[in-house]
């Protein structure tokens, strides 16, 4: 059961606007003339309204319409730098913005889904109940943009012509928020009501950064109300809390996906790239990993770029799964990018011609960008970063040595900077997709990569992702679940989502040979995990490279493959040629015997996980436990034969046996 629609919408009540005439009455006292002609080639009554009782509610001095123009896009650039929201950097169109010093992430312990009496909302994440909510946002709100500039942008969440697109307004005071938004959404002003009648929907983002004080982060908030697809924000100035449209829209388009959908649709926290196989054909790639576990670096790693965050799926008429990138830029986490992991993505960083917004990275004397993990000499003495002046060495109250950028710190730039990018994700018949990927940071257990046997077990691994925990969430700490890498962005039951993917992923609508290989992948494999002494990684970050390309070639039958109870391992020789081929690079069969081992313990030690955790979950489809219980007990029979730790020659014996 998706989320009720018949409760009131509070910024409605809270502004009290209900009918249009009231609504123009309201435009035409409180715009000024140039920007009420500017609204009133809005015309949809709904998309109206909702302005109409956010100038309410906020109580903005003035208000401003963005028709994307390159002047309105200049002036919000400007007044950014007027504000203090951002400031120049020596690199031309290149900005820095600093978020508050004790919010660097996602405050998971201040975001609430507001929810209503008898409906289920995800375990994992907080609720609060609509009257309580209601009188959170009047008393907090209430008049925050007084003394401020309400700007509205009309924005596409995805390309012209896809079904699976969402058109969303977001209103803000910050510019920090518009200028980002025009980096990374498509600006639509002058389709957007077209696209509204089209695709029946549209998403309402009301944010305010309030006086951007410290003292204020305690009255943070972040909500999203379901029932009437509305995010409110307020007091916080980090974007993943204030750029509206990105994690709190994606919330609405999975709920959208399992509940109106089901079936048809998905969204994903997932990137998508294009891989060259043999014979220079691209096949396309989408792939789940928790923020901050590998994303943008598998992105990158791909031949064609299209997105690295969050990816809209459908099955097309023609029975291909097809997927689209809501975005068309990066907000990206800038640790450990460095030329020799990412050299398209730190051409855009380090040489003129990129817009770039900066995010909590260290800004040196020289007014150079500085980063954990650039490996670029010399490094830097000191400069300005996300607490305050830095000087190396220094420590924090505790005696903590304070890193030159915080470990979330970002550069947010558009795709079509990189050299590598596809205007495939402009098209609205996406990409077709034949590979589907789940990873985590998992230092211990799973090999670098698997293929699912069937759609049913893919769907199974992308559910028991674990991950350690990242700085993309303050206060997060320590290995935790991470379902399909989406869990804090599934705002109804797991379950319902659950039961959505295997439906998806197992449609028949899906065109014979047209089907995903579902797949996981791990590179936070370790050596100490695997019987040495370092905590270094068992390989390295290019590594990638090699792991997509022989899901290319097994996507196409091209690969043989051993078959093991938790799916398909490459064998050696195929992935000693792609080391070669890919990446130049020897492969060496005790490094690959390491990789590929199954340790059945830390294995079944995670089924185990996995079983106690959902049994605790509603609705979870018996599919689940039924394949989880299956691949123990063959997991188990292995280490009768063969001991915990199972190679590849034992393993490939057995399933030939």
């Amino acid at each position: 059961m998706g989320p009720k629609k018949d409760v009131i919408d509070i910024v409605t009540e809270l502004g009290g606007i209900k009918s249009t005439e009231d609504a123009e009455k309201l435009f035409a006292e409180r715009l000024e003339a140039e920007q009420l002609a500017r609204l009133n080639k809005v015309k949809n009554k709904a998309v109206r309204l909702k302005i109409a009782n956010a100038i309410v509610l906020c109580n903005p001095d003035n208000v401003f319409v963005n028709t994307a123009s390159n002047e309105d896009r200049q002036f919000i650039r400007e007044l950014s730098l007027e504000k203090g929201e951002e400031k120049s950097l020596p690199m031309e169109n290149h900005t820095i913005h600093f978020d508050l010093k004790d919010e660097q992430g996602r405050i998971i312990d201040r975001t609430f889904y507001i929810s209503n009496e008898g409906e289920q909302v995800s375990s994992l994440g907080n609720k609060m109940d609509r009257s309580e909510a209601f009188k959170d946002i009047k008393d907090k709100m209430t008049g925050i943009m007084k003394g401020k500039l309400m700007m509205i942008g009309f924005y596409l969440r995805g390309p012209v012509g896809a079904p699976a697109s969402n058109p969303a307004v977001e209103i803000s005071s910050s510019t920090y928020v518009l200028h980002s938004a025009d980096i990374l959404y498509r600006n639509v002003y002058a389709d957007f009501d077209q696209e509204v009648e089209k695709l029946g929907h549209f998403f309402t983002n009301i944010h305010s950064e309030g006086l951007n004080r410290p003292e204020d982060l305690p009255n943070a908030r972040v909500f999203m109300d379901r029932s009437h697809l509305t995010t409110y924000s307020f007091n916080c100035t980090y974007a993943g809390n204030t750029l509206l449209m990105k994690k709190g829209n994606h919330r609405f388009a999975v709920d959208r996906s399992v509940y109106e959908h089901d079936g048809d649709q998905l969204a994903e926290h997932m990137f998508i790239t294009g891989i060259e196989g043999p014979g220079g054909r691209i096949t396309w790639m989408i792939g789940a990993a928790p923020s901050g576990c590998g994303k943008t670096t598998s992105a990158m790693a791909g031949d064609q770029f299209v997105g690295d965050d969050l990816a809209q799926c459908w099955i097309a008429e023609d029975g291909t799964i097809r997927s689209i990138n809501p975005e068309k830029g990066i907000f990206g986490i800038v640790e450990d990018v460095n030329w020799e992991g990412d050299p398209q993505l730190m051409k855009c960083l380090r040489e003129p011609g990129t817009e770039v917004i900066w995010s909590n990275v260290l800004i040196d004397e020289t007014g150079k960008p500085q980063w954990v993990g650039n490996n670029e000499e010399p490094p830097p003495q000191k400069g300005v970063n996300f607490q305050g002046p830095w000087e190396l060495g220094m420590v924090d109250e505790i005696g903590k040595e304070i890193p030159m950028s915080h470990p979330n710190s970002r550069c947010t730039l558009e795709n079509r900077a990189l050299g590598n990018y596809s205007d495939e994700n402009e098209n609205g018949a996406g990409v077709e997709t034949r590979i589907v990927t789940y990873s985590g940071r998992d230092s211990d257990t799973m090999p670098p990569v698997w293929v699912a046997k069937t759609s049913d077990e893919g769907v199974v691994i992308g559910a028991c992702i674990v991950s350690a925990a990242t700085a993309t969430e303050v206060g997060a700490t320590g290995v935790r679940r991470q379902p399909w890498a989406n869990a804090p962005f599934i705002p109804g039951s797991l379950g319902d989502y659950m039961a959505a993917q295997f439906e998806f992923f197992g449609s028949s609508r899906i065109a014979s040979g047209k089907a995903a290989i579902l797949a996981g992948l791990n590179y936070f494999l370790t050596d100490e995990a695997r019987g040495g002494s370092s905590k270094k990684l068992l390989g390295e970050k290019k590594d990638v490279k090699v792991w997509m390309a022989w899901l290319e070639r097994r996507a196409h039958n091209e690969v043989d493959a051993i078959e093991t109870p938790i799916g398909y391992l490459p064998k050696y020789a195929d992935l000693k040629n792609l080391f070669k081929s890919k990446i130049g690079k020897a492969y060496p069969k005790n490094l690959y015997e390491k990789q590929f081992s199954l340790y059945i313990d830390n294995i079944t030690g995670r089924i185990d996980l996995q079983i106690e955790a959902y049994r605790k979950e509603d609705r979870i489809p018996q599919k689940l436990f039924d394949i989880l219980n299956k691949q123990k007990q063959e997991l188990e029979a292995l280490k009768a034969e063969f001991g915990s730790i199972v190679t590849p020659q034992q393993l490939e014996s057995a399933s030939t046996g």
